[in-house]
């Protein structure tokens, strides 16, 4: 298992960012002396929550271990906080980087899958925002959105609403992060329209993997989603479950979402915490 950290100058940021890479390559399995057919990777991109940046995945879940078994790619960049979106009239373009300019970026420089089929996105809280509508927009390019916990509040934010409150955050923060609150409602940072506009023009929505806590203090807002999703008969697939916003449920979900992903059978392969006898 390659583990591999990796600076770059960003057009879509104007400055150098930095992203972590989990690249199964140097796979070794049991009982097995022939090399293993290299094919083109499947490939996750996992997007940080709110107060994070790339490690985070690393030092919070198993991240590491579940894609060396399925034999899967993880990019994983830092959002800074911003929500993934697109604020063009400030210079600062997250979606874009994420979904267009990173799969570009990280397909030239390592052997991943350019196929939309191979290719997923998700992340937790703001992450899990961001994975939402950046996978809605860049549907040609995600096939699978994984929204662990996910921070689907803009009917809050657009309202003033006192669950703000909760994230210690003022509406000053969240007008600066969403470049004006009054730019929300029917953009490309409304998941709403988004879903709205495939539906319109007949194009096939990514599936959906939403699992929430039962003690989230976002688990109202996220069951307003659910409603809508059910009333538009979207692929979503979702689960309430014991626990918070915190590691201990988002560990338990990044691994079943990857078990939910159409990813390879899980392997049997060497590494330092795994050794034949």
């Amino acid at each position: 298992m390659a583990l591999v950290q990796v600076n770059f100058i960003s057009k879509m940021l104007s400055r150098t960012v930095t992203f972590n890479a989990i690249i199964p390559l140097d796979h070794i399995s049991f009982g097995k002396e022939e090399v293993l057919q290299q094919k083109p990777l499947k490939t996750l991109y996992l997007l940080h929550g709110a107060f994070g940046n790339y490690t985070d995945y690393l030092s919070g879940t198993r991240i590491q271990r579940w894609a060396e078994e399925h034999n899967l790619a993880v990019i994983m960049p830092s959002g800074e906080n911003q929500f993934y979106v697109d604020k063009p009239n400030r210079g600062e373009n997250y979606g874009a980087y994420v979904a267009d300019e990173l799969v570009e970026f990280t397909r030239n420089m390592f052997p991943l899958s350019h196929k939309k089929e191979d290719t997923f996105i998700a992340g937790l809280s703001m992450g899990g925002y961001g994975a939402m509508i950046n996978g809605l927009k860049y549907h040609e390019t995600f096939s699978h959105i994984g929204a662990f916990s996910p921070g689907l509040m803009i009917d809050q934010i657009i309202a003033r609403s006192e669950l703000l409150s909760v994230t210690g955050w003022s509406l000053d923060f969240y007008d600066n992060a969403f470049g004006g609150i009054d730019t929300i409602k029917a953009s490309d940072k409304d998941y709403y329209y988004l879903i709205n506009q495939l539906i319109e023009n007949k194009q096939d929505i990514p599936k959906i993997y939403l699992p929430i806590g039962t003690e989230d203090f976002l688990l109202e807002s996220v069951r307003g989603f659910k409603s809508f999703a059910d009333d538009k008969e979207i692929p979503l697939t979702y689960i309430e479950d014991e626990g918070g916003h915190e590691w201990d449920f988002w560990d338990k979900y990044v691994k079943n979402f990857l078990d939910w992903l159409p990813l390879d059978e899980k392997g049997n392969y060497l590494s330092s915490g795994n050794v034949a006898e």
